[in-house]
C-alpha cells in the first residue's frame, strides 16, 4: 500500500461499482479508472466480493495506523509486545506504591521533625532539623519526578511500539518473499534449461556423428549465426548445477561422449613429477556436485568478494598467480615485436598480446584459488620458450599480487595487480587495479597499460556468461606513441559483432597510422592507414573495409584441448600450471593442499582444508597485528609484512608506488635453500 508505482489504485480510498451483468469499475475518483470485464456475472461478483473485502481491510489498517503501507502484525508478535507493555505497566504500577510510601513515611518524617523543632533544644540542634528537614523535601520532590519521568516513557513506549513493530515485520516479510521468489526462480530456470537441452542437444548429438556434437568446446562460433550472438553466451560451463540427487557423475572420455562411472584414479593414474620434455594435456575431470547457490549468494550482494568465505564448488583448480601467469600464453607476440624497427609497429603487437590476455575468459566462469599470503608461483619455459616467470601474493587485503617475467628474446613484462570485485545480485563486476609494464631492452621502448572490467553475468539465474568492456590506453613512454583499445560491451539489441574490439595507434601528434580490429576471444587484425586519407577522419577510419589487401593478422587464438569441457575450459597452458613439479619453493601454488585436492576430485576434503589453511592465515596475521600493537606500546621498532621476492618502489615512470622483482629466487632454486620462505600450508 505504500511505496506504489504509477497506475496503482489505494484500495482505501477505491470506488468499486457495478456496471452491468459482466461489467465493473473501480477508480480513485480521479485520474485513474479501471474498466474490466468478467466471463460471467458470477465470476463478477467473486471479483467485486474479493475487492469489497480487501478495501475493508484497507480502511481498517488505515485507521489502525497512520503508516498506512505495513503489514499486518502476526499474533505472535502481538502477544509479545502487549506482554511487555504489561509488564513495563506494573513496574510503574511499582514505582507509584513506591512513591505513595515514600510521601507517606516523608510525611510522617515532615512531622517528627517539626516537632523536633517546638522542642526547646540547643540552637546547633535546631539548625541540624532545619537541613534534614529541607533533604527530606527534596527526597520527595526527586522520587515524584522519577515516577512521572516512568509514566512518560510508559506512554512513548505504548505509542510508538506497536509502529516500530509493523515496519520491522514489513521488512521482514518483504525480505523472505524475495529469497523465495529468487529461489523459486532460479529453480524453474534451472529446470526449463535442462529441458530445452534435452529437447534440442540430445537429437542432434544423437543423429549426427561429427567432431562438433562430441567436442563442442573447440568450436565457439562456427555453428552461430549473426542472427544469435546472444546464444553464443550458452557455451560458458555451469559450475553450479542443481540435480535431484547428490551424485558424484563424471563424464567419461570415452569416444562417444557419453558420461560413465570411471574412478578418478583410472582417469588420472599418476602426476607427472617434474619432465620438461613432456607436458600434461590433461587432468582429471570436473565432478557433477550440486550446491545451493542462493543460500550462498543472498548474503554477499554488495560486499568485497574477496572477504566472503567461499567453497571450491565455485572455483577451478588454480590460483590468482597461475592465473596471472596465463598472460603469457601467446608470449610470441612479445617475441615478433622484440624485433620490429619500427615503434609503430612494435605497438601494434603489444596490442594484440594486450588482448590475448583476455582470450582464456570467454569460456571460464569459475573463479580462481584466492592467494595466501606469500603464496608464490614460477614457471620457467627457458629452455622451450625462451621466458620464466614468478608471481607472488605480496597483499592480503586488498588481495594484491605482484608478477614479473624476462625473456632471452628481449623483453621484460613486470605488473602488480590489485583486484577488486563486487557482487550486485545479477552480475559480478571485477575490477583489476594497477599498471603493467613492458620494456623492450634492444630499443629501450617502455609500455605502460592497465586492465580493463570483466563483469560476470547470470549469477543467481540462467547461463554464467563473461563479458569484457571498458578503454586501454597503451603508452609508450620513450616515444609518446599511443594505442587507444576499445572493449565494446555486449548488447543484445545490437547487431553488430559480439565481444569486439576496436583500436587506433598513433604517433605523439595524435596521427593514425595502424587501425586495429578483431575480438579479444578469437583474433585481432592491424591495418595500416595509407598517407594522405586524412589524420582521424572518417576516411581514414574507412580505409581498412575498402582496402583489404593492407590487413596483417596479429595475432589468432589457440583451439582449446579435446574435451576441455570436461576440463574448467583449461587452455593448453593452463592444463600444465599446476602439474607438480619438484626443485620449487615451499610456498608455489602447486604445493597447495586445498587445490590439489579439489583438482583431484576430493571436494569435500578440500572445503575442508581450505577452512583450515585460511584460519592459519588469519592466526598469523593477528599475531603479527599483537605484535605491532606491543612495539607501538613499548615504543620500539617493529617491520611490518615484507613480501620475499618483490620489495615496494616508486616507478620512475608512472609515479606510482608498486613491488618490483629484487632478484634472488632463481638462484636460491638452484641452490635449494629456502629457509627464508613462510610457512604457509
Amino acid at each position: 500500500m505504500r511505496h506504489t508505482c504509477r497506475g496503482t489504485i489505494n484500495l482505501a480510498t477505491a470506488n468499486i461499482s457495478v456496471e452491468d451483468s459482466c461489467n465493473f469499475i473501480i477508480s480513485n475518483g480521479g485520474a485513474q479508472t479501471y474498466h474490466l470485464k468478467a466471463s460471467s456475472e458470477v465470476e463478477r461478483q467473486r471479483w467485486v466480493t474479493a475487492l469489497e473485502l480487501a478495501k475493508a481491510k484497507a480502511v481498517k489498517m488505515l485507521e489502525e495506523s497512520d503508516d498506512s503501507g505495513d503489514e499486518s502484525v502476526s499474533q505472535t508478535d502481538k502477544t509479545e509486545l502487549q506482554s511487555t507493555l504489561r509488564t513495563l505497566s506494573s513496574k510503574v504500577e511499582d514505582l507509584s506504591t513506591c512513591n505513595d510510601l515514600i510521601a507517606k513515611h516523608g510525611t510522617a518524617l515532615q512531622r517528627s521533625l517539626s516537632e523536633l523543632e517546638s522542642l526547646r533544644l540547643p540552637a546547633d540542634s535546631t539548625e541540624k532539623i532545619k537541613q534534614v528537614n529541607e533533604r527530606a523535601t527534596l527526597f520527595r520532590i526527586t522520587s515524584n519526578a522519577m515516577i512521572n519521568a516512568c509514566r512518560d516513557f510508559l506512554l512513548l513506549a505504548q505509542t510508538h511500539s506497536k509502529k516500530w513493530q509493523k515496519s520491522l515485520q514489513h521488512e521482514r516479510d518483504q525480505r523472505i518473499r524475495l529469497e523465495e521468489t529468487l529461489e523459486q526462480l532460479a529453480k524453474q530456470h534451472n529446470h526449463l534449461e535442462r529441458a530445452f537441452r534435452g529437447a534440442t542437444v540430445l537429437p542432434a548429438g544423437t543423429a549426427g556423428s561429427g567432431d562438433s556434437a562430441k567436442d563442442p568446446c573447440c568450436s565457439a562460433k562456427g555453428d552461430l549465426s549473426d542472427e544469435d550472438d546472444d546464444n553464443e553466451f550458452f557455451d560458458a560451463p555451469e559450475i553450479i548445477t542443481m540435480p535431484e540427487s547428490m551424485g558424484h557423475k563424471r563424464t567419461g572420455s570415452n569416444i562417444s561422449g557419453t558420461s560413465s562411472d570411471i574412478s578418478m584414479d583410472e582417469q588420472y593414474k599418476h602426476q607427472v613429477e617434474d619432465t620438461k620434455k613432456e607436458k600434461r594435456t590433461r587432468i582429471p575431470y570436473k565432478p557433477n556436485y550440486s550446491l545451493n547457490l542462493w543460500s550462498i549468494m543472498k548474503n554477499c550482494i554488495g560486499k568485497e568478494l574477496s572477504k566472503i568465505p567461499m567453497p571450491v564448488n565455485f572455483n577451478e583448480p588454480l590460483s590468482m598467480l597461475q592465473r596471472l601467469t596465463e598472460d603469457l600464453e601467446y608470449h610470441e607476440l612479445l617475441d615478433r615485436a622484440a624485433k620490429c624497427e619500427s615503434s609503430l609497429e612494435q605497438l601494434c603487437y603489444v596490442a594484440a598480446f594486450t588482448v590475448s590476455s583476455y582470450s582464456t575468459t570467454v569460456f571460464r566462469t569459475s573463479k580462481p584459488f584466492n592467494p595466501l599470503l606469500g603464496e608464490t608461483f614460477e614457471l620457467d619455459r627457458l629452455e622451450e620458450n625462451g621466458y620464466r616467470s614468478l608471481c607472488e601474493q605480496v597483499s592480503h587485503h586488498p588481495p594484491a599480487a605482484a608478477h614479473h617475467a624476462d625473456s632471452k628474446h628481449g623483453w621484460t613484462l613486470r605488473q602488480e595487480i590489485k583486484i577488486t570485485s563486487k557482487f550486485r545480485g545479477k552480475y559480478l563486476s571485477i575490477m583489476p587495479l594497477g599498471t603493467i609494464h613492458c620494456v623492450f631492452h634492444a630499443s629501450g621502448n617502455h609500455y605502460t597499460w592497465k586492465k580493463v572490467t570483466t563483469t560476470v553475468h547470470n549469477i543467481i539465474v540462467g547461463k554464467l556468461w563473461i563479458d569484457q568492456s571498458g578503454e586501454i590506453e597503451i603508452v609508450n613512454h620513450k616515444t609518446g606513441d599511443k594505442c587507444n583499445l576499445k572493449f565494446v560491451p555486449y548488447s543484445y539489441f545490437s547487431r553488430d559483432v559480439a565481444r569486439k574490439v576496436t583500436g587506433e595507434v598513433m604517433d605523439p601528434a595524435g596521427k593514425v597510422h595502424f587501425l586495429l580490429l578483431g575480438t579479444w576471444d578469437e583474433k585481432m587484425d592491424c591495418y595500416k592507414v595509407a598517407a594522405g586519407s586524412g589524420d582521424n577522419g572518417a576516411e581514414g577510419r574507412q580505409r581498412p573495409h575498402e582496402a583489404e589487401d593492407s590487413r596483417v593478422p596479429l595475432w589468432k587464438r589457440n583451439q582449446l584441448p579435446k574435451y576441455a569441457e570436461n576440463m574448467y575450459y583449461f587452455s593448453e597452458l593452463a592444463l600444465t600450471l599446476n602439474a607438480p613439479e619438484s626443485g620449487t619453493a615451499p610456498t608455489d601454488s602447486r604445493r597447495r593442499p586445498d587445490q590439489r585436492l579439489m583438482e583431484n576430485g576430493r571436494w569435500d576434503e578440500a572445503n575442508a582444508e581450505k577452512q583450515r589453511l585460511e584460519e592459519k592465515q588469519r592466526l598469523a596475521r593477528k599475531r603479527r597485528e599483537a605484535e605491532a600493537a606491543r612495539a607501538t606500546e613499548d615504543g620500539t621498532p617493529y617491520d611490518p609484512y615484507k613480501p620475499l621476492w618483490f620489495e615496494r618502489k616508486k616507478d620512475p615512470v608512472t609515479q606510482e608506488l608498486a613491488h618490483v622483482y629484487r632478484g634472488g629466487y632463481w638462484e636460491s632454486k638452484e641452490k635449494q635453500d629456502w629457509s627464508g620462505c613462510p610457512d604457509i600450508f
